[in-house]
C-alpha cells in the first residue's frame, strides 16, 4: 500500500514545521522516482538538489570507511524522507544512498523548499531545534558504536532483528550492518551457534538465548 506524501511529510521533523497548506503545495510540486533494487538513489559528492519522500519500500543510507568497505547508517522505510538535510544546508551529500527493494519516491526540489520556508519565516527557528537534535542524535550514535566492539555490535543487531522472529540477513548483509568483514562474523556467530545462543539452518537465523546476548551488550570487557 503506498502511503500518501502529504502525511510523509507532516510527519517528518524538517517538513512538520511547515503548514498543512505548504506541504500540500510541495507534494503537489513533486514528481515520482522509481528505482530496482540496488540502484543509487544519489552518491557522496552529489548536488543537495532535492529531498525524497518514500512512498513505498526501503533506502539505505552508507557511507565509504577509511579500508574502502561501505558502512551502514539507516535503512529507511516507506512513510519516510530521504536528502532533507543536505536540502537545508547545500553541502554536497556526504553519503550515499540506494534501494534495497524496488521503491517509490516522491522528488521534491531544493529550490521549491527554501520558497516555502521563505514564506513561513516562523518555521526557521523551529528548524534550528531540528538541526541541533538531528546533530545530537547522530554524534550520540558514532559515540555508541565506536565504544562497541564487534561482538557488542552483533548481539546488539540480533536482538533488534530477533524481535518479530527469525533473521532473514545473511552473513555478508550482518557484516555490512554492523561494519565489519563477513570472516569476523562469521567467526562469531560459529562461536554462538556452538555455544547454542542461537542457530542458523535453511530457514534463516534463529536467537535462541536473547538473555545471553543481552548480557554481551552489558560487558565492559570485549567478547
Amino acid at each position: 500500500m503506498q502511503i500518501d506524501v502529504r502525511d510523509i511529510l507532516a510527519r517528518n521533523a524538517v517538513f512538520a514545521v511547515l503548514s498543512p497548506a505548504r506541504r500540500r503545495a510541495l507534494a503537489e510540486s513533486g514528481t515520482q522516482v522509481k528505482l530496482e533494487k540496488g540502484q543509487k538513489l544519489f552518491s557522496r559528492g552529489d548536488e543537495p538538489d532535492a529531498a525524497y519522500p518514500i512512498i513505498s519500500g526501503e533506502i539505505e543510507v552508507s557511507i565509504t570507511g577509511p579500508d574502502g568497505r561501505n558502512v551502514f547508517i539507516a535503512r529507511l522505510p516507506g512513510g519516510s524522507v530521504v536528502g532533507e538535510m543536505g536540502v537545508l544546508d547545500g553541502v554536497a551529500r556526504s553519503t550515499d544512498a540506494h534501494a534495497t527493494r524496488k521503491s517509490i519516491l516522491w522528488r521534491i526540489e531544493r529550490s521549491l523548499v527554501f520558497e516555502a520556508l521563505s514564506v513561513e519565516t516562523g518555521s526557521a527557528l523551529a528548524l534550528l531545534a531540528v538541526m541541533a537534535r538531528r546533530l545530537r542524535e547522530t554524534d550520540a550514535l558514532v559515540d555508541r558504536n565506536a565504544s562497541m566492539n564487534l561482538g557488542k555490535r552483533l548481539a546488539r543487531l540480533l536482538l533488534e532483528e530477533s524481535v518479530h522472529g527469525k533473521i532473514i540477513y545473511n552473513q555478508a548483509d550482518i557484516a555490512h550492518l554492523i561494519g565489519a568483514t563477513r570472516e569476523a562474523v562469521n567467526r562469531k556467530l560459529a562461536e554462538w551457534r556452538k555455544a547454542k545462543f542461537l542457530e542458523i539452518n535453511h530457514t534463516g537465523l534463529h536467537v535462541l538465548d536473547r538473555h545471553a546476548l543481552l548480557g554481551i551488550c552489558r560487558r565492559k570487557a570485549a567478547i
